[in-house]
């Protein structure tokens, strides 16, 4: 009887044991995935908003950007792909006009497609966010020459990687600078877009 119990007791034990180490490999895989990352990307301004451009109705302009790029991921979902980050800019802009941009955005980004053993594919999506430049920008001015130098940030991206290294991380982007549909203000100009190609490390 004693012996039965002491291998009840063992198993049960061990039982134990296999959780704590299996939630301890989860959980230390999960601090493996990457954080942080850095980057850069550059672009070339188009004349339609984020819409106009997906529907084959843009045109580009002589005016570019070059940005570096950094994001902290804010929280993570236990059962989806699914996280939150925190996204910053810092850009120049030359071309028609000259001046430097900086931007802050909460974002989302899906890490899971069919396709996924064969390239890594992550969208990122952050429609809500804050924009400074500069100066006024001349393409960003109404029919009687204001504008604003603070307006919504708003970036679509789709980022690419290795399924074996994905630290590496290649990315196109849609940058945009708006007024919300005349929330922020209502000077009739559409603001900035850029399509842009970058990359970045994750850590």
């Amino acid at each position: 009887m004693k012996l039965r119990l002491t291998n009840k007791a063992l198993l049960r034990g061990a039982g134990w044991m296999l959780a704590v180490m299996g939630l301890t490999a989860f959980a230390s895989a999960r601090a493996q995935e990457p954080q942080w990352s850095i980057g850069f990307y550059g672009g070339r301004f188009y004349d339609t908003e984020p819409a106009g451009f997906t529907q084959g109705k843009a045109g580009f302009l002589n005016q570019n950007i070059f940005a570096l790029t950094a994001s902290k991921t804010l929280w993570r979902s236990a059962t989806l792909p699914l996280s939150l980050e925190i996204d910053g800019m810092l850009g120049q802009q030359w071309g028609t006009d000259s001046l430097t941009e900086i931007a802050v955005a909460p974002v989302l980004r899906w890490s899971s497609f069919p396709w996924k053993d064969t390239l890594q594919t992550d969208l990122r999506l952050g429609p809500l966010g804050l924009s400074y430049t500069s100066k006024v920008s001349s393409l960003e001015r109404g029919t009687d020459g204001k504008g604003s130098r603070i307006l919504n940030f708003l970036m679509i991206e789709l980022a690419f990687s290795k399924p074996q290294k994905k630290s590496d991380e290649f990315f196109i982007r849609l940058h945009h600078r708006c007024a919300v549909y005349d929330l922020l203000n209502n000077y009739g100009a559409n603001g900035e877009d850029f399509l842009s190609v970058g990359y970045r490390y994750r850590f």
